[in-house]
């Protein structure tokens, strides 16, 4: 490891160590392996992956294919269990899905029969049933409002382009108060243009809300636009956090002035070593 690389690693775990005694931790992952059985044998996709987030933490999660990030979160979401190890929120284990946990995928997850307003009016309808219908609509349109929809609410799925799918996904997510939203490279299909658009309104949205984010990524790039803290996976199988990188960012944050500071690309490297050198991807494997 290079002096600059062993200073920014030192420098992160300080960081760390200040913020972990400042703050208790909200969501506890606690040596947690996944372990498939498979007619060759098990299989073990993650191997003693320890993490504490803070309340109103955003998270990022990096790492090649294969490494375990979509199980990991998927855990946090309740879709499954851990092997080994548990998963806490607010020190109480989690064990299915919960209306205190919610999940916003790639491919949007959109009923494509019901329109935008209706796709968020089922989840709130789900989760509050017994509000009046009145404070329910209410939800919907103020969500809609927020992700900029409202002249959208009543188109389908398929006439909507991807980045606003995935702005009803993130608004019906939203709309129930989640105390943890899960994304799950939210951003991956969208062009350029339109990511940097809904990268820019999920900063409003989190800081408005406070609401704790953990978001799987490939993007280098966005995970030091968005994230406290980057957490970087080794390869599978038997994957691991292989290190937790702060990022020390002013919010709220400028994508132009931030990419002007010298730090950004000493961080950039890091990361980059860490992923294609450290632990490059075996494509034969």
């Amino acid at each position: 490891m290079t002096t600059l690389n062993t200073n920014i690693h030192n420098k992160t775990l300080k960081t760390q160590d200040t913020k972990v005694q400042a703050r208790a931790p909200f969501l506890e992952i606690e040596g947690v392996s996944k372990v498939y059985q498979t007619p060759t044998g098990p299989y073990t996709v993650l191997d003693g992956v320890n993490l504490s987030v803070h309340e109103g933490e955003f998270i990022c999660l990096i790492g090649h294919s294969g490494c375990g990030k979509s199980t990991l979160l998927n855990m946090v979401a309740g879709f499954s269990q851990p092997t080994d190890g548990s998963v806490r929120l607010q020190s109480k284990q989690i064990t299915e899905p919960g209306p205190d946990r919610m999940m916003v995928f790639q491919n949007y997850a959109l009923l494509p029969w019901l329109t935008a307003y209706e796709n968020i009016y089922l989840g709130v309808d789900s989760v509050y049933p017994n509000k009046p219908n009145g404070e329910k609509k209410a939800i919907v349109q103020h969500h809609l409002e927020m992700v900029g929809l409202t002249e959208a609410a009543d188109k389908k799925p398929s006439q909507l382009s991807g980045g606003m799918k995935q702005r009803v996904a993130i608004a019906r997510a939203l709309s129930i108060r989640p105390e943890v939203l899960i994304l799950d490279e939210p951003f991956g299909a969208l062009d350029a243009i339109t990511k940097e658009e809904l990268q820019e309104e999920l900063l409003q949205i989190w800081r408005e809300h406070k609401v704790t984010v953990l978001m799987i990524t490939h993007d280098i790039d966005e995970a030091l636009f968005l994230a406290d803290r980057l957490v970087m996976m080794t390869n599978g199988p038997s994957a691991r956090i292989g290190e937790v990188m702060d990022i020390p960012f002013n919010r709220p944050r400028n994508r132009a002035r931030i990419m002007e500071d010298p730090k950004y690309y000493e961080l950039r490297n890091y990361a980059l070593d860490f992923l294609f050198r450290r632990y490059a991807h075996d494509d034969a494997a």
